[in-house]
């Protein structure tokens, strides 16, 4: 089973900024820093009085020593204030998702993903930021005909999200060129699952509808391969490169467990114990066949490698599902 403990070398941050608090991956990345015992300024434009997912994902790290929660939107707060003294920034928040990225939203993605983060840029940078973490996406790379990704590899973004992701990567690192700006690193996160994961993400989605009868809706023919990476192995990579020496370049973050998603549909079978109705539909614009990381440079730059397989991490973010659903202990 997972073990949930702050990763050791989150005891070198004595102060941290964590953008998008509120978030699947912010929440645990915060809860993980304030329990090694970094104060946390964790940043959301979320109001968890009126959004109860925020609330959730809040709820863990409400309550430690040294968290303090900002309800905020980067787009207009004032930044400077709240970076002050801070060994690194870890930039977290954004929109995330390919589908709605293509019609009237993407408004909101190049705001959130491209304008805020120049915002907090140009904070880092009057303040005196050592280090910024951002948060980007295997999405960068688009179709790679079934290999493994490199970092060096030419990105192909294959949707506006992704788009907005590999502009935001580039920003970071023009202000990492700056004798002002912090230095960088950019993480690509391979496909993050776990508990509190989002809804509408197939790892949650496939659980879901094992545990409940429900069916699934299956886009595509469910041969698309992803390298599924677990929470615990992502806030691990998230805090190792805050504070390694190298920085100003990308790094993959995946690896770990590369399946199908109809292996994915049967470890969810297998663990509630019961088959799964699939309503199959056409695959969406913007998805790929195959993501998989070549985890090299993250295992030679932060002494990173993923802990935890598919099943077992599939097994715990079941268990927190289970948690939270009264009359249900279905966990094999």
């Amino acid at each position: 089973m997972p073990q949930h403990e702050p990763p050791l070398n989150a005891a070198a941050l004595r102060r941290a900024v964590v953008t998008g608090s509120a978030g699947f991956i912010g929440s645990h990345l915060a809860r993980a820093l304030a329990q090694a015992g970094t104060t946390v300024i964790g940043i959301d434009r979320r109001d968890p009085s009126t959004d109860p997912t925020a609330a959730a994902n809040l709820a863990a790290a409400q309550g430690l020593p040294g968290y303090h929660r900002i309800t905020a939107d980067l787009i207009d707060c004032a930044i400077d204030p709240l970076l002050i003294d801070a060994d690194a920034v870890f930039h977290l928040a954004g929109v995330p998702g390919v589908r709605p990225s293509w019609g009237p939203q993407f408004s909101d993605y190049l705001a959130s993903n491209v304008l805020a983060t120049h915002r907090v840029l140009e904070a880092c940078s009057r303040v005196g930021v050592p280090r910024l973490v951002v948060a980007s996406s295997s999405s960068v790379y688009g179709p790679t005909g079934g290999g493994a990704s490199a970092e060096a590899d030419r990105p192909k973004p294959a949707s506006p999200y992704a788009v907005t992701k590999l502009a935001e990567e580039h920003l970071c690192l023009a202000y990492a060129g700056r004798s002002s700006g912090p230095s960088v690193v950019a993480l690509r996160y391979f496909t993050v699952y776990g508990p509190r994961q989002r809804a509408d993400m197939f790892t949650h989605r496939a659980l879901q509808a094992a545990l409940t009868g429900q069916p699934l809706r299956l886009y595509g023919d469910g041969h698309q391969r992803r390298d599924f990476t677990y929470i615990d192995d992502i806030v691990a990579a998230t805090i190792a490169a805050a504070v390694v020496p190298a920085a100003n370049g990308v790094i993959n973050v995946g690896g770990g467990s590369n399946a199908s998603l109809l292996e994915v549909i049967n470890i969810a079978t297998g663990l509630v114990g019961r088959d799964i109705e699939i309503q199959q539909d056409q695959a969406r614009s913007g998805d790929v066949l195959v993501t998989r990381a070549d985890p090299s440079r993250a295992r030679d730059t932060l002494g990173w490698q993923p802990r935890v397989d598919l099943r077992a991490g599939m097994r715990a973010h079941l268990q927190a599902m289970t948690a939270q659903m009264p009359g249900c202990s279905r966990a094999a």
